[in-house]
Protein backbone atom coordinates (compact mmCIF):
# COMPACT_ATOMS: atom_id res chain seq x y z
CA UNK A 1 0.00 0.00 0.00
CA UNK A 2 1.21 3.38 -1.02
CA UNK A 3 2.53 5.29 2.04
CA UNK A 4 2.92 9.18 2.66
CA UNK A 5 6.65 8.48 2.86
CA UNK A 6 6.96 7.77 -0.39
CA UNK A 7 4.66 10.74 -1.51
CA UNK A 8 6.57 13.30 -3.46
CA UNK A 9 4.68 16.20 -1.47
CA UNK A 10 4.99 15.21 2.10
CA UNK A 11 2.01 18.23 2.61
CA UNK A 12 -0.06 16.61 0.41
CA UNK A 13 -3.42 14.78 0.82
CA UNK A 14 -2.96 11.57 -0.73
CA UNK A 15 -6.16 10.25 -2.98
CA UNK A 16 -7.22 7.57 -0.38
CA UNK A 17 -7.33 9.89 2.40
CA UNK A 18 -9.48 12.31 0.25
CA UNK A 19 -11.62 9.05 -0.40
CA UNK A 20 -12.19 8.17 3.19
CA UNK A 21 -12.55 11.69 3.75
CA UNK A 22 -15.92 11.85 1.39
CA UNK A 23 -16.98 8.61 2.62
CA UNK A 24 -17.08 10.23 6.50
CA UNK A 25 -18.63 13.12 5.11
CA UNK A 26 -21.86 11.23 3.75
CA UNK A 27 -21.92 9.29 6.32
CA UNK A 28 -22.09 11.86 8.86
CA UNK A 29 -24.50 13.99 6.78
CA UNK A 30 -26.84 11.05 7.04
CA UNK A 31 -26.22 10.54 10.93
CA UNK A 32 -26.55 14.54 11.68
CA UNK A 33 -29.59 15.04 9.80
CA UNK A 34 -31.06 12.37 12.45
CA UNK A 35 -29.04 13.54 15.64
CA UNK A 36 -29.78 17.07 16.98
CA UNK A 37 -33.39 16.50 16.46
CA UNK A 38 -33.56 13.41 18.54
CA UNK A 39 -33.19 14.44 21.74
CA UNK A 40 -35.76 16.98 21.71
CA UNK A 41 -37.91 14.57 19.98
CA UNK A 42 -37.83 11.63 22.56
CA UNK A 43 -38.21 13.78 25.91
CA UNK A 44 -41.05 16.07 23.99
CA UNK A 45 -43.02 13.47 21.25
CA UNK A 46 -42.17 10.02 23.02
CA UNK A 47 -41.83 10.89 26.67
CA UNK A 48 -38.72 9.90 27.37
CA UNK A 49 -36.52 11.63 30.65
CA UNK A 50 -33.19 12.48 30.39
CA UNK A 51 -32.24 9.15 31.98
CA UNK A 52 -33.71 7.14 28.68
CA UNK A 53 -31.35 9.53 26.40
CA UNK A 54 -28.67 8.69 28.74
CA UNK A 55 -29.02 5.09 28.42
CA UNK A 56 -29.68 5.08 24.65
CA UNK A 57 -26.63 7.04 24.17
CA UNK A 58 -24.58 5.69 26.11
CA UNK A 59 -25.11 1.99 25.10
CA UNK A 60 -25.80 2.79 21.89
CA UNK A 61 -21.69 4.49 22.25
CA UNK A 62 -20.73 1.00 24.48
CA UNK A 63 -21.10 -1.35 22.07
CA UNK A 64 -19.53 0.69 19.24
CA UNK A 65 -15.88 1.12 21.27
CA UNK A 66 -16.21 -2.37 22.26
CA UNK A 67 -16.45 -3.82 18.94
CA UNK A 68 -13.28 -1.72 17.62
CA UNK A 69 -11.11 -3.27 19.84
CA UNK A 70 -12.64 -6.73 18.00
CA UNK A 71 -12.45 -5.26 14.33
CA UNK A 72 -9.23 -3.72 14.85
CA UNK A 73 -7.33 -6.56 16.53
CA UNK A 74 -8.71 -8.30 13.00
CA UNK A 75 -7.56 -5.74 10.54
CA UNK A 76 -4.52 -6.47 11.97
CA UNK A 77 -3.88 -9.98 10.98
CA UNK A 78 -5.87 -9.55 7.74
CA UNK A 79 -3.99 -8.58 4.56
CA UNK A 80 -6.43 -5.82 3.76
CA UNK A 81 -8.38 -3.88 6.14
CA UNK A 82 -11.31 -2.20 2.81
CA UNK A 83 -13.44 -5.03 3.61
CA UNK A 84 -14.10 -4.52 7.27
CA UNK A 85 -14.31 -0.95 6.63
CA UNK A 86 -16.87 -1.58 4.02
CA UNK A 87 -18.88 -4.07 5.98
CA UNK A 88 -19.11 -1.35 9.33
CA UNK A 89 -20.27 1.78 7.24
CA UNK A 90 -22.94 -0.61 5.30
CA UNK A 91 -24.74 -1.65 8.60
CA UNK A 92 -24.77 2.13 9.93
CA UNK A 93 -26.27 2.40 6.39
CA UNK A 94 -29.08 0.08 5.81
CA UNK A 95 -29.59 0.48 10.20
CA UNK A 96 -30.24 4.49 10.29
CA UNK A 97 -33.33 4.77 8.35
CA UNK A 98 -35.35 2.67 10.61
CA UNK A 99 -35.36 5.53 13.12
CA UNK A 100 -38.33 6.97 10.83
CA UNK A 101 -40.09 3.85 12.33
CA UNK A 102 -39.52 3.83 15.94
CA UNK A 103 -42.85 4.52 18.18
CA UNK A 104 -40.70 3.82 21.45
CA UNK A 105 -37.66 5.04 22.99
CA UNK A 106 -36.88 1.40 23.14
CA UNK A 107 -36.89 1.29 19.61
CA UNK A 108 -34.70 4.57 19.16
CA UNK A 109 -32.37 2.26 21.74
CA UNK A 110 -31.98 -0.57 19.50
CA UNK A 111 -31.75 1.12 16.11
CA UNK A 112 -28.97 4.01 17.38
CA UNK A 113 -27.01 0.26 18.96
CA UNK A 114 -26.99 -1.35 15.51
CA UNK A 115 -26.06 2.02 13.84
CA UNK A 116 -22.90 2.11 16.32
CA UNK A 117 -22.34 -1.30 15.74
CA UNK A 118 -21.38 -0.44 12.17
CA UNK A 119 -19.38 2.03 13.62
CA UNK A 120 -17.67 -0.09 15.96
CA UNK A 121 -16.63 -2.60 13.17
CA UNK A 122 -14.99 0.11 11.26
CA UNK A 123 -13.81 2.67 12.74
CA UNK A 124 -10.50 1.11 14.11
CA UNK A 125 -9.32 -0.52 10.69
CA UNK A 126 -10.42 2.87 8.82
CA UNK A 127 -8.34 4.99 10.97
CA UNK A 128 -5.50 2.39 10.54
CA UNK A 129 -5.89 2.59 7.00
CA UNK A 130 -5.58 6.57 7.34
CA UNK A 131 -2.11 5.82 9.56
CA UNK A 132 -0.34 3.49 6.39
CA UNK A 133 -0.85 7.78 4.76
CA UNK A 134 0.72 9.33 7.20
CA UNK A 135 4.36 9.96 8.65
CA UNK A 136 5.36 10.99 12.44
CA UNK A 137 5.38 14.23 11.48
CA UNK A 138 2.05 14.49 9.31
CA UNK A 139 -0.43 12.45 11.49
CA UNK A 140 -1.88 15.09 13.01
CA UNK A 141 -2.61 16.77 9.32
CA UNK A 142 -3.99 14.13 7.94
CA UNK A 143 -6.08 12.70 10.73
CA UNK A 144 -6.88 16.23 11.69
CA UNK A 145 -8.23 16.87 7.42
CA UNK A 146 -10.30 13.40 7.89
CA UNK A 147 -11.95 14.77 10.88
CA UNK A 148 -12.67 17.79 8.96
CA UNK A 149 -14.71 16.67 5.77
CA UNK A 150 -16.65 14.42 8.82
CA UNK A 151 -17.41 17.55 10.54
CA UNK A 152 -18.06 19.24 7.06
CA UNK A 153 -20.77 16.62 6.23
CA UNK A 154 -22.57 17.38 9.78
CA UNK A 155 -22.54 20.73 8.26
CA UNK A 156 -24.65 19.59 5.35
CA UNK A 157 -26.94 17.27 7.03
CA UNK A 158 -28.65 19.52 9.62
CA UNK A 159 -28.92 22.28 6.92
CA UNK A 160 -30.27 19.56 4.65
CA UNK A 161 -32.94 18.79 7.89
CA UNK A 162 -33.34 22.40 8.36
CA UNK A 163 -34.43 23.34 4.30
CA UNK A 164 -36.46 19.86 4.05
CA UNK A 165 -38.64 20.59 7.18
CA UNK A 166 -39.18 24.49 6.10
CA UNK A 167 -40.98 22.70 3.26
CA UNK A 168 -42.25 19.89 5.00
CA UNK A 169 -43.12 20.83 8.26
CA UNK A 170 -43.52 17.68 10.84
CA UNK A 171 -42.46 15.01 8.16
CA UNK A 172 -39.42 13.88 10.63
CA UNK A 173 -40.59 10.07 9.24
CA UNK A 174 -40.03 10.52 6.19
CA UNK A 175 -37.17 12.85 6.50
CA UNK A 176 -35.17 9.89 8.52
CA UNK A 177 -35.91 7.02 5.94
CA UNK A 178 -34.50 9.85 3.14
CA UNK A 179 -30.70 9.35 5.36
CA UNK A 180 -30.37 5.89 2.92
CA UNK A 181 -29.42 7.97 -0.27
CA UNK A 182 -26.17 9.61 1.48
CA UNK A 183 -25.73 6.29 3.29
CA UNK A 184 -25.36 4.18 -0.42
CA UNK A 185 -23.14 7.39 -1.57
CA UNK A 186 -20.68 6.31 1.17
CA UNK A 187 -20.51 2.81 0.95
CA UNK A 188 -20.28 3.06 -2.71
CA UNK A 189 -17.24 5.44 -2.35
CA UNK A 190 -15.21 2.94 -0.46
CA UNK A 191 -15.33 0.70 -3.41
CA UNK A 192 -12.84 3.61 -5.52
CA UNK A 193 -10.21 2.81 -2.73
CA UNK A 194 -7.55 0.42 -4.18
CA UNK A 195 -6.20 -1.41 -1.41
CA UNK A 196 -2.88 -3.26 -2.01
CA UNK A 197 -2.09 -6.11 0.61
CA UNK A 198 -0.25 -5.29 3.68
CA UNK A 199 3.25 -5.86 3.64
CA UNK A 200 5.11 -8.55 5.83
CA UNK A 201 6.31 -6.34 8.35
CA UNK A 202 3.27 -4.52 8.47
CA UNK A 203 0.62 -7.33 9.68
CA UNK A 204 1.15 -8.54 13.44
CA UNK A 205 1.07 -12.17 11.65
CA UNK A 206 4.22 -11.58 11.03
CA UNK A 207 5.28 -10.84 14.77
CA UNK A 208 6.23 -13.08 17.66
CA UNK A 209 3.96 -13.39 19.72
CA UNK A 210 5.79 -12.52 23.18
CA UNK A 211 6.52 -9.02 21.39
CA UNK A 212 2.92 -8.59 20.58
CA UNK A 213 1.95 -6.67 23.57
CA UNK A 214 1.00 -2.99 23.17
CA UNK A 215 3.16 -0.41 25.10
CA UNK A 216 2.97 0.56 28.53
CA UNK A 217 3.00 4.43 27.55
CA UNK A 218 0.06 2.96 25.59
CA UNK A 219 -1.92 2.06 28.62
CA UNK A 220 -1.00 5.11 30.74
CA UNK A 221 -2.34 7.78 27.77
CA UNK A 222 -5.51 5.32 27.85
CA UNK A 223 -5.83 5.66 31.45
CA UNK A 224 -6.02 9.36 30.78
CA UNK A 225 -8.23 9.44 28.53
CA UNK A 226 -10.82 7.13 30.34
CA UNK A 227 -11.05 9.70 32.68
CA UNK A 228 -11.81 12.16 30.13
CA UNK A 229 -14.17 10.37 28.42
CA UNK A 230 -16.02 9.83 32.43
CA UNK A 231 -16.78 13.33 32.45
CA UNK A 232 -17.38 13.24 28.74
CA UNK A 233 -21.01 12.76 28.28
CA UNK A 234 -22.81 12.51 25.20
CA UNK A 235 -23.51 15.67 22.86
CA UNK A 236 -27.36 15.49 23.21
CA UNK A 237 -27.43 16.42 26.74
CA UNK A 238 -25.60 19.84 25.34
CA UNK A 239 -28.10 20.33 22.93
CA UNK A 240 -31.21 19.38 25.47
CA UNK A 241 -29.81 21.73 27.65
CA UNK A 242 -29.35 24.35 24.18
CA UNK A 243 -32.98 23.37 23.03
CA UNK A 244 -34.82 24.45 26.88
CA UNK A 245 -32.33 27.76 26.84
CA UNK A 246 -33.98 28.96 23.63
CA UNK A 247 -37.39 27.36 24.24
CA UNK A 248 -38.09 25.69 20.82
CA UNK A 249 -35.85 23.10 18.31
CA UNK A 250 -36.36 25.32 15.89
CA UNK A 251 -32.48 26.33 15.62
CA UNK A 252 -31.16 23.54 16.94
CA UNK A 253 -29.83 21.89 13.69
CA UNK A 254 -28.41 25.25 12.75
CA UNK A 255 -26.36 25.43 15.72
CA UNK A 256 -25.45 22.24 15.37
CA UNK A 257 -24.39 22.65 11.68
CA UNK A 258 -22.44 25.91 13.18
CA UNK A 259 -20.95 23.65 15.71
CA UNK A 260 -19.23 21.98 13.05
CA UNK A 261 -18.53 24.92 10.41
CA UNK A 262 -15.92 25.77 14.00
CA UNK A 263 -14.97 21.92 13.52
CA UNK A 264 -14.33 21.64 10.01
CA UNK A 265 -12.69 24.90 10.09
CA UNK A 266 -10.21 24.42 12.62
CA UNK A 267 -9.66 20.55 12.66
CA UNK A 268 -6.86 20.27 10.19
CA UNK A 269 -5.23 23.39 11.83
CA UNK A 270 -5.70 21.65 14.92
CA UNK A 271 -4.46 18.49 14.00
CA UNK A 272 -1.14 20.60 12.69
CA UNK A 273 -0.26 22.41 15.92
CA UNK A 274 -0.17 18.89 17.49
CA UNK A 275 2.40 18.01 14.81
CA UNK A 276 4.25 21.07 15.28
CA UNK A 277 4.22 21.73 19.50
CA UNK A 278 3.50 18.06 20.81
CA UNK A 279 0.47 16.45 21.24
CA UNK A 280 0.25 16.35 24.89
CA UNK A 281 0.03 20.18 24.82
CA UNK A 282 -2.23 20.35 22.50
CA UNK A 283 -4.80 17.56 23.89
CA UNK A 284 -4.71 19.42 27.36
CA UNK A 285 -5.05 22.99 25.99
CA UNK A 286 -8.41 21.35 24.28
CA UNK A 287 -9.37 19.23 27.38
CA UNK A 288 -9.18 22.18 29.44
CA UNK A 289 -11.51 23.87 27.06
CA UNK A 290 -13.95 21.64 27.39
CA UNK A 291 -14.21 22.32 31.42
CA UNK A 292 -14.39 26.03 30.69
CA UNK A 293 -17.68 25.11 28.47
CA UNK A 294 -19.55 22.87 30.92
CA UNK A 295 -18.80 25.51 33.59
CA UNK A 296 -20.51 27.80 31.03
CA UNK A 297 -23.38 25.63 30.42
CA UNK A 298 -23.66 25.29 34.33
CA UNK A 299 -23.70 28.71 35.25
CA UNK A 300 -24.77 30.85 32.07
CA UNK A 301 -28.58 32.49 31.78
CA UNK A 302 -29.41 33.71 28.80
CA UNK A 303 -29.84 31.86 25.25
CA UNK A 304 -26.67 34.19 23.66
CA UNK A 305 -24.78 32.96 26.31
CA UNK A 306 -25.33 29.25 25.96
CA UNK A 307 -24.79 30.30 21.80
CA UNK A 308 -21.28 31.01 22.40
CA UNK A 309 -20.19 28.64 24.68
CA UNK A 310 -21.75 26.14 22.44
CA UNK A 311 -19.99 27.61 19.20
CA UNK A 312 -16.58 27.14 21.43
CA UNK A 313 -16.80 23.35 21.98
CA UNK A 314 -15.95 23.46 18.42
CA UNK A 315 -12.51 24.50 19.20
CA UNK A 316 -12.11 21.64 22.00
CA UNK A 317 -12.95 19.04 19.21
CA UNK A 318 -10.50 20.87 16.17
CA UNK A 319 -7.82 20.51 19.01
CA UNK A 320 -8.10 16.77 20.21
CA UNK A 321 -9.66 14.49 17.66
CA UNK A 322 -6.89 14.67 15.25
CA UNK A 323 -4.10 14.65 18.23
CA UNK A 324 -5.45 11.99 20.09
CA UNK A 325 -5.61 9.70 17.11
CA UNK A 326 -2.11 10.97 16.20
CA UNK A 327 -0.88 10.04 19.64
CA UNK A 328 -2.01 6.45 19.74
CA UNK A 329 -0.35 6.14 16.08
CA UNK A 330 3.00 7.47 17.76
CA UNK A 331 2.91 5.07 20.51
CA UNK A 332 1.85 1.68 18.91
CA UNK A 333 4.02 -0.08 16.45
CA UNK A 334 2.13 0.12 12.75
CA UNK A 335 1.03 -3.39 12.97
CA UNK A 336 -0.72 -2.86 15.89
CA UNK A 337 -2.61 0.21 15.16
CA UNK A 338 -5.71 -1.42 14.23
CA UNK A 339 -5.50 -3.39 17.70
CA UNK A 340 -4.90 0.11 19.40
CA UNK A 341 -7.40 2.33 17.95
CA UNK A 342 -9.94 -0.11 19.29
CA UNK A 343 -8.69 -0.05 22.91
CA UNK A 344 -8.53 3.66 22.04
CA UNK A 345 -11.88 3.63 21.11
CA UNK A 346 -13.44 1.41 23.56
CA UNK A 347 -11.62 3.70 26.62
CA UNK A 348 -13.53 6.63 24.63
CA UNK A 349 -17.14 4.37 25.17
CA UNK A 350 -16.74 2.86 28.13
CA UNK A 351 -16.46 6.06 29.99
CA UNK A 352 -19.52 7.50 27.66
CA UNK A 353 -20.97 4.71 28.72
CA UNK A 354 -20.77 5.52 32.13
CA UNK A 355 -20.87 9.60 31.45
CA UNK A 356 -23.81 9.48 29.83
CA UNK A 357 -25.98 7.72 32.47
CA UNK A 358 -24.71 8.54 35.68
CA UNK A 359 -24.88 12.57 33.90
CA UNK A 360 -28.46 11.70 32.99
CA UNK A 361 -29.32 10.99 36.38
CA UNK A 362 -27.57 13.62 37.85
CA UNK A 363 -29.53 15.93 35.14
CA UNK A 364 -32.65 14.50 36.00
CA UNK A 365 -32.22 13.97 40.41
CA UNK A 366 -29.65 17.22 40.80
CA UNK A 367 -30.22 19.65 37.79
CA UNK A 368 -28.03 20.12 34.94
CA UNK A 369 -25.96 22.66 36.87
CA UNK A 370 -24.37 19.94 38.67
CA UNK A 371 -24.29 17.40 35.84
CA UNK A 372 -22.25 20.21 34.06
CA UNK A 373 -19.97 20.93 36.57
CA UNK A 374 -19.09 17.62 37.31
CA UNK A 375 -18.28 17.00 34.04
CA UNK A 376 -15.93 19.92 33.76
CA UNK A 377 -14.17 19.10 36.89
CA UNK A 378 -13.48 15.24 35.57
CA UNK A 379 -11.97 16.97 32.30
CA UNK A 380 -9.81 19.45 34.52
CA UNK A 381 -8.38 16.53 36.25
CA UNK A 382 -7.40 14.43 32.88
CA UNK A 383 -5.30 17.71 31.31
CA UNK A 384 -3.26 17.69 34.50
CA UNK A 385 -3.03 13.83 34.27
CA UNK A 386 -1.65 14.21 31.00
CA UNK A 387 0.81 16.80 31.52
CA UNK A 388 2.85 13.99 33.89
CA UNK A 389 2.85 11.61 31.31
CA UNK A 390 6.13 11.01 29.98
CA UNK A 391 7.29 12.30 26.25
CA UNK A 392 7.50 10.30 23.49
CA UNK A 393 9.94 10.96 20.67
CA UNK A 394 7.64 9.74 17.92
CA UNK A 395 4.83 12.44 19.06
CA UNK A 396 5.55 15.65 17.69
CA UNK A 397 6.99 16.67 21.14
CA UNK A 398 11.00 16.72 20.01
CA UNK A 399 10.10 17.43 16.23
CA UNK A 400 10.61 20.86 16.65
CA UNK A 401 13.27 20.68 19.12
CA UNK A 402 11.38 21.66 22.65
CA UNK A 403 11.39 19.63 24.86
CA UNK A 404 8.15 17.69 26.16
CA UNK A 405 6.24 19.31 29.06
Amino acid sequence: MQTAANDPSPRSIPRPVWLLGWTSLFTDAATEIIYPLLPLYLSRVLGASATSLGVIEGVAEAINSVLKVASGWLSDRRDRRRPIVIAGYAISSIARPFIAGASRWTDVLLIRALDRTGKGIRSAPRDAMLATFATPTTRGRIFGFHQAMDHIGAILGPLAATVFLFFLPGQLRLLFALTAIPGAIAVATLFLIKEEPLAPQESTAAVPKSTGALPRRFYSLLAVILVFSLGNSADAFLLLRLGDALGSATYVPLLWAALHVVKASLSTWGGGLSDRFGRRRVIAVGWVIYAAVYLGFATASSGIVFVAWFLVYGVYFALTEGAEKALVADLTPAGQHGLAFGFYNMALGVGALIASVAFGMLYDHAGAAVAFSAGAALATLAAVLLMFLPADSRSGESSNGTPGC
